[in-house]
């Protein structure tokens, strides 16, 4: 039972919170101008909103799916796919640039352990009996 009073005290805030919210925009107002627009045209917002259907059907026969585009907009379109195309062909030669870099880092690589790996067993085979291997003979 501890917990009554304070819930019916927060539910009695929260009630004259409201109380007063919707007191204070049902007090007297004043009418003015906006009044008056309002009055002489009811359908204010609503006309800002939706057109007439004579605007939306031109706006729709304008615009079709099977119209026919504008030289500037074929135009605009060729531009934007070109900016496309070089972008994509910049970025597609970057990546085999870097690819191609570390291919070769990594033959390079093999390349030095297995010269390494190949002088030091012809060291150790070498009985000093014979040339060594890079050596020809005439």
């Amino acid at each position: 039972m501890t917990w009554t009073p304070p819930v019916l005290l927060s539910l009695l805030a929260a009630l004259l919170i409201l109380a007063a919210r919707f007191g204070a925009e049902g007090a007297a107002v004043k009418k003015d101008k906006v009044d008056e627009k309002v009055a002489a045209d009811p359908q204010g917002s609503a006309r800002r909103i939706f057109m007439h259907e004579s605007d939306a059907s031109n706006f729709f026969k304008r615009r079709g799916r099977r119209s026919v585009t504008s030289q500037n907009e074929l135009m605009a379109e060729y531009r934007q796919r070109l900016a496309a195309d070089e972008n994509r062909r910049e970025y597609n030669e970057e990546q085999r640039t870097e690819y191609e870099n570390y291919m070769e880092e990594v033959r390079d690589e093999q390349a030095e352990r297995t010269r390494e790996t190949t002088e030091q067993w012809r060291e150790f085979h070498y009985d000093g009996l014979y040339p060594s291997y890079h050596r020809y003979y005439k």
